[in-house]
């Protein structure tokens, strides 16, 4: 049997997101690869797992582990949504906390900084819809309270500020192994893929009605055939899932079909789990 070993690059290793909940981490991630490998929503707590990306350069391979936004937690899936984003911060080469440039400095960001080591890179993302003095004071104000190792400002929105972000990024990284093959951007499973889809689409579609009583998984998969199962915690939920003659789930089905190759047959069903994100059982079952 032949070794076959893995080319050494420049730099490579591991750089964790973090931050509180709609900071912008997962659209920070997706901007820097190019290409949506995480979902994105304008609601608290839209990334529930750890999320690997892939930046490939010609002398150093990023892998970017997006986390769940940390916050104060009322219930069981809180509380282990938290422990997935902090134990991601061990063991990797960077950790960057990201911060909002649009809001004060706050004790939940202060909470966050405690918990990363202390070279880490502070993130003032969301400067796009900041003014120029605003983005400074936030810069001094992170600076003051977070006590943290450097400061970028950037847009995730627009990429201003991104590339020098990575560049800087890339180069904290040691000499070392490529760990993915050049052709990988993400380490996401496919089905898993589909059901954050179908959960992106319904945050979207739902509005401020149920987003955080919303589970998805995939139940079969015999391709181009995927069966879908979205799971309630009340029975009045899944009226408001399902829509008025299934207005909802039709608008969902077409907004994550025109995200699937051509020939993908989706079919959405909703199902009632009582108290689903209460129950540590319930949370196995689900991979949360």
């Amino acid at each position: 049997m032949s070794n076959v070993s893995c080319p050494e690059l420049a730099h490579s290793g591991f750089v964790t997101i973090v931050g509180r909940p709609n900071v912008g981490k997962s659209t920070l991630l997706n901007t820097i690869l190019g290409r949506k490998v995480t979902i994105v929503s304008d609601k608290p707590q839209t990334t529930r797992t750890a999320v690997r990306g892939v930046l490939n350069r010609p002398d150093a391979q990023v892998v970017f582990v997006d986390t769940p936004g940390i916050h104060k937690p009322r219930t069981a899936l809180g509380e282990r949504l938290n422990s997935s984003a902090i134990d991601e911060v061990g063991g990797v080469d960077v950790v960057c906390l990201v911060v909002d440039a649009t809001a004060p400095v706050g004790r939940g960001d202060r909470f966050v900084a405690q918990r990363v080591p202390s070279d880490a890179v502070v993130v003032v993302n969301k400067v796009d819809k900041a003014r120029p003095e605003q983005v400074l004071e936030q810069l001094q104000a992170a600076a003051a309270q977070l006590d943290l190792s450097e400061y970028f400002p950037v847009s995730a929105r627009t990429a201003a500020g991104v590339s020098e972000l990575v560049d800087h990024l890339a180069s904290r990284l040691p000499p070392g192994p490529q760990y993915y093959p050049d052709d990988m951007i993400t380490d996401v499973p496919e089905a898993f893929w589909v059901a954050e889809l179908v959960r992106e689409q319904l945050l979207a579609v739902t509005h401020d009605e149920v987003p955080h009583s919303i589970a998805t998984r995939v139940t079969e998969w015999e391709w181009p055939r995927i069966r879908c199962e979205i799971l309630v915690e009340r029975d009045s939920q899944k009226g408001i899932v399902i829509g008025r003659k299934g207005s909802i789930l039709k608008e969902v089905g077409t907004r994550v079909r025109q995200q699937l190759p051509d020939g993908a047959y989706l079919e959405l069903f909703v199902k009632v789990d009582k108290d689903w994100q209460r129950r540590p059982r319930a949370l196995e079952r689900l991979g949360y």
